[in-house]
């Protein structure tokens, strides 16, 4: 298959050269430094134990006009850099072009083919102009969630450090024939990559836990197992999953743990900084919409109240921009 990569950074990064190397025929988007640093030495994936390879692309450029059609999009920008290039990305569609959006949070499609009274609905808080859904016909989309941790060590080079899973899904939960040749794709590349029928509860089991470590951990600079064993912050997290939970199940959703084992999870993940937080530090803008704004939305829509979500919500909106304005001197 012709598969792009929209956003070779850490996770698109890892994608394409898991790819590439398995032989697919990859192109990757990227710009500035790294871009430069693939075409002239091909893009390095490192492991966490030390080793190296060095995965060379079909095409690496920061033109999607110039790139043809493909038979596969992968978009792994942030949800919040989305809508701005989505009128672009129509270049890289064919007719049968799937788009596979392996992003954090409330997808901009999660209602479509969704059925029921919310059937088609838009989510303002992550398509608030409605240019992702003009651009991005829901008959391509397949549904992703990610897994993986990986960061770019520099210039034309990804460290995965652990996780190979992203589940896939039709947004109807059937088992169509084009979701389960994209999956054998992924698996031949050494992924896992299983196709579920219930892509949406898959969402909200991942999500249950950023909506809250997240921008607490952004907020406070801790990390997951400070947030976890300080019992304040661990009953604030908590509230939040529940808030998130009841929300959740109102839209047909069942969770398959508790939320006390969530909490325990995270907490043995240990002294590890949020990519919410590593973006504050950074001073970028964070995926806050994705995993709480579009929460609290959803709550607003079926008459669920979330104090806490929304308050936290409020603090880290107000914290990009003390941030935005500090960084600009």
């Amino acid at each position: 298959m012709r598969i792009c990569i929209v956003g070779a950074g850490a996770i698109g990064g890892y994608l394409g050269a898991r790819l590439a190397l398995a032989g697919e025929e990859v192109t990757l988007i990227a710009r500035g430094a790294h871009l430069q640093a693939i075409r002239e030495r091909g893009l390095t994936l490192r492991s966490g134990d030390g080793a190296a390879e060095v995965a060379t692309p079909a095409l690496a450029t920061d033109d999607m006009a110039a790139s043809g059609t493909h038979d596969v999009v992968i978009v792994a920008v942030k949800a919040h850099s989305l809508p701005a290039l989505a009128p672009a990305m129509r270049a890289l569609y064919g007719p049968e072009t799937i788009v596979v959006p392996a992003q954090n949070g409330i997808p901009w499609w999660y209602f479509h083919r969704h059925g029921g009274p919310y059937e088609g609905r838009r989510i303002e808080a992550v398509d608030p102009d409605g240019a992702i859904e003009a651009n991005i016909e829901v008959e391509r989309v397949i549904g992703c969630v990610v897994y993986p941790a990986a960061e770019l060590a520099g210039p034309g080079a990804v460290r995965h450090i652990e996780g190979n899973r992203f589940t896939l899904g039709e947004l109807d939960g059937a088992k169509s024939e084009r979701v389960q040749r994209l999956s054998r794709a992924l698996s031949a590349a050494g992924l896992k990559a299983p196709a579920s029928v219930r892509i949406r509860s898959e969402i909200w089991i991942k999500l249950w836990g950023n909506l809250a470590f997240n921008p607490i951990s952004a907020l406070t600079r801790a990390t997951l197992v400070d947030i976890c064993r300080y019992p304040p912050t661990r009953e604030l997290a908590r509230a939040m999953m529940i808030e998130a939970q009841a929300i959740a199940e109102q839209l047909g959703i069942e969770f398959g743990i508790t939320v006390e084992r969530r909490i325990a999870g995270a907490e043995q993940v240990g002294a590890h900084k949020t990519s919410m937080l590593q973006d504050i530090e950074a001073g970028r803008v964070t995926e806050i919409d994705a995993l709480v704004g579009a929460v609290a939305e959803l709550g607003r829509l079926v008459g669920i109240p979330t104090p806490h979500i929304d308050a936290i919500y409020a603090s880290v909106k107000l914290l990009e921009r003390v941030v935005a304005r500090a960084s600009r001197g």
